[in-house]
């Protein structure tokens, strides 16, 4: 299983702008990568449990129920509520210490299919021009600032017409202590860039936290700013995956316990979804391979100014009704195969 990922990672795929693009971004389904780990940890898992539960908050996500969500074009579409598969939506913050102002910079669905047999994350590109209930057209992150989860899930749930099951959110600041806590991860970098302190090579890098955490910051230097980030943040949380399932981590129980307290310690979640939700998840996806875990990006047609003088991504309005309609019949492997080029 690690050979296929390390193979995988090896990769470099681009896309033209608009079409779904293999790697993107920052979160591989952060609850079911901790309860994952509990599940191996065998004996251990009492009290590994426990810290988990200690840790997550649960907090007011999630928007009231609404029977139907409106799209783009006005059309009104019922939302499914069973045998469709399980809606995750991940956000990420990157505020920094002393930010009052909290943005959105990672906003992942994660698609979990009925059968179990696979997980689909779709990165939405946080500069991506789409209608916010109650507001005008802006950046899908501003929704997250004006309304924080509930106002992003429901511009969302217009967006593509399907249910959000549940949300899940962290910050950037728990990524990089996961990174120390497995004694740090090799990353493969697309491009090489100048973070001050340290310089990123094209190749493999290895880094601690605080190196971890400036190569998935940075997007000025980079050759497609906020995409070529994007990359980045996919190359790490499989090197951080890769790191997290050796028996190095797995079979020692003070750098597991380290992990799990990094893991759960800045993570949020809904209401509905608790230590037992994400066991019970996880062991339902104990099967899956790294094939099985595919990375794509909303589609999106290119780049434009909106009326306010800031740099959008302009949504593909057939392709994300395309991909609307695969989520809603939970037909998502479908939309893959028939979305990427050779």
């Amino acid at each position: 299983m690690l050979d296929d990922f390390a193979a995988e990672e090896t990769r470099v795929e681009r896309r033209a702008p608009g079409k779904p693009r293999w790697g993107r971004r920052f979160v591989i389904v952060i609850a079911s990568m901790v309860a994952l780990t509990l599940v191996a940890a065998g004996g251990f898992v009492v009290f590994l449990n426990q810290t988990a539960k200690n840790n997550i908050t649960q907090d007011d996500l999630l928007p009231n129920p609404a029977p139907s969500a409106t799209l783009g074009d006005g059309s009104v579409v019922k939302i499914p509520q069973s045998d469709v598969g399980q809606n995750y939506l991940i956000i990420g913050s990157d505020a920094r210490p002393g930010e009052g102002a909290s943005r959105s910079d990672v906003i992942v669905l994660a698609h979990v299919p009925e059968d179990k047999k696979a997980v689909q994350l779709i990165h939405f590109p946080r500069d991506l021009y789409v209608a916010i209930p109650g507001r005008k057209k802006d950046k899908i992150n501003a929704a997250y600032a004006y309304g924080g989860a509930p106002l992003l899930v429901s511009t969302l749930q217009n967006l593509l017409g399907v249910k959000i099951d549940h949300v899940a959110k962290t910050d950037f600041e728990g990524f990089k202590n996961m990174t120390d806590a497995v004694g740090g991860v090799r990353v493969y970098a697309e491009e090489a860039s100048d973070e001050g302190t340290f310089q990123v090579t094209e190749g493999w890098n290895n880094f601690n936290g605080e190196q971890a955490l400036a190569f998935v910051r940075e997007r000025k230097s980079l050759s497609e700013g906020d995409i070529s980030r994007g990359r980045r943040q996919q190359a790490f949380i499989k090197a951080l995956m890769i790191k997290t399932l050796t028996p190095s981590v797995i079979a020692n129980p003070i750098t597991l316990t380290r992990f799990v307290g990094a893991a759960t310690d800045n993570l949020v979640v809904d209401q509905g979804l608790d230590v037992g939700k994400m066991r019970s998840e996880a062991i339902a996806l104990r099967s899956l391979r790294s094939g099985d875990i595919v990375f794509i990006t909303a589609p999106f047609t290119g780049f434009g100014t909106a009326p306010d003088g800031g740099s959008i991504e302009i949504v593909d309005e057939p392709g994300m009704t395309a991909l609307g309609e695969a989520l809603r019949t939970d037909k998502m492997d479908t939309y893959v195969d028939a979305s990427v080029t050779p």
